[in-house]
């Protein structure tokens, strides 16, 4: 992948590898993530695709008998070194996942808060004016503003999601990873997070897996794809889908296969 020259690179792999026992789900990827930018992680299922996404802020290895090889740089900083807190990470590089994952006995006020009292306690009119925040980011502000101490259940399903994204952007991370998060929803709901990925990547870098080409091509700048654990071609997204250079990315992107 080819970054303009005024975007700063801040997410990298290199040789990246990611296994379940002796299984290689994730074969030797090297790929680029520019700041400010979204790329889109596509390819069939069993690919790799949220395997790769969830090695990028060390959430592969809670599986048991996962582990990896190779690097992840953040900002020119192995994140697998030994000096590197996981906690930590993870609050530079926030997650949402494929369904949406309110935390059931909280209100909406404390699920979005809930990632800024892990470092222990914080004035309280500190985390009002993050939760306002992250809610405002979400698009959600205006929908939650009088109920913020009512349960997140109450919400509906695209409104839940967006709760998971203000939930993620709390802490105000660098990164930002996007697993399939409109899968389960409706076509509005859709519609609400893929706008919002054209909103957030002005504070964030986003990197979404998504099964949807469409999708991908509608939310991202660079997209990359996916076959068997390896990644088979990357470039921006409008020249990927137009002009792939790949006979496989051809055929996988208008529907020979997949």
């Amino acid at each position: 992948m080819v970054a303009s020259a005024n975007a700063r690179l801040r997410l990298e792999t290199v040789k990246l590898t990611a296994l379940f026992g002796q299984h290689r789900a994730v074969r030797d990827v090297s790929l680029l993530f520019p700041a400010h930018t979204v790329t889109a992680i596509i390819g069939p299922s069993g690919c790799g695709k949220s395997t790769m996404l969830r090695c990028l802020n060390r959430m592969h290895e809670l599986t048991p008998d996962a582990s990896v090889t190779g690097e992840v740089l953040l900002d020119n900083v192995n994140i697998y070194g030994g000096a590197v807190s996981p906690v930590e990470l993870r609050r530079r590089i926030g997650m949402v996942f494929q369904r949406p994952t309110p935390f059931p006995t909280m209100s909406i006020y404390d699920n979005v808060a809930a990632g800024l009292r892990v470092n222990g306690r914080r004035p309280r009119t500190e985390i009002d004016h993050a939760v306002s925040r992250a809610l405002q980011q979400a698009a959600l502000w205006d929908e939650v503003k009088d109920r913020l101490h009512t349960s997140a259940l109450d919400l509906s399903g695209g409104q839940q999601q967006r709760l998971c994204i203000a939930r993620a952007v709390a802490p105000e991370p660098e990164i930002l990873l996007l697993d399939e998060p409109t899968a389960s929803l409706d076509p509005a709901g859709t519609q609400r997070i893929e706008e919002l990925c054209h909103v957030l990547k002005r504070l964030y870098t986003i990197v979404i897996v998504t099964h949807n080409m469409q999708q991908a091509a509608r939310v991202s700048d660079y997209t990359a794809f996916m076959y068997l654990g390896s990644l088979i071609e990357v470039g921006k997204t409008n020249e990927l889908f137009t002009k792939p250079t790949i006979d496989q990315t051809e055929a996988y992107i208008t529907g020979r296969f997949g």
